[in-house]
């Protein structure tokens, strides 16, 4: 069993940054692979970005490709989600989540993912 708990999450002007951190309990944390999503009202949950177990592949959407960078720290059982020039249109709920097995494969639907946090609110306002 995996927790995981968000951070970092608030209110921000367009242009601004932000960085998330998820925290997860427990000693498998190194061999799992990683993601974030988000959820905007009245929309899907959408796959945002991804890392391996090892840190060795990053996958992201279009969307916040060259504007979001994940990243994870093994030793303290974190990822992170840098977001630099946030646009309103990244405002969502970001979840992050925890995907089973060490796989150079990232999934990037929500069912590929096992365990889940409670999610953090990112608001960009213009």
């Amino acid at each position: 069993q995996v927790q995981l708990v968000e951070s970092g999450g608030e209110l921000v002007q367009a242009g601004g940054s932000l960085r998330l951190s998820c925290a997860a309990s427990g000693r498998t944390f190194s061999s799992y692979n990683m993601g974030w999503f988000r959820q905007a009202p009245g929309k899907e949950r959408e796959f945002v970005a991804g890392i391996t177990w090892n840190g060795g592949k990053t996958v992201y959407v279009d969307s916040v490709k060259g504007r979001f960078t994940i990243s994870r720290d093994n030793a303290k059982n974190t990822v992170y989600l840098q977001m630099n020039s946030l646009k309103p249109e990244d405002t969502a709920v970001y979840y992050c989540a925890a995907s089973t097995g060490s796989s150079w494969y990232i999934g990037r639907r929500p069912h590929e993912y096992t365990y889940w946090g409670q999610g953090t609110q990112v608001t960009v306002s213009s």
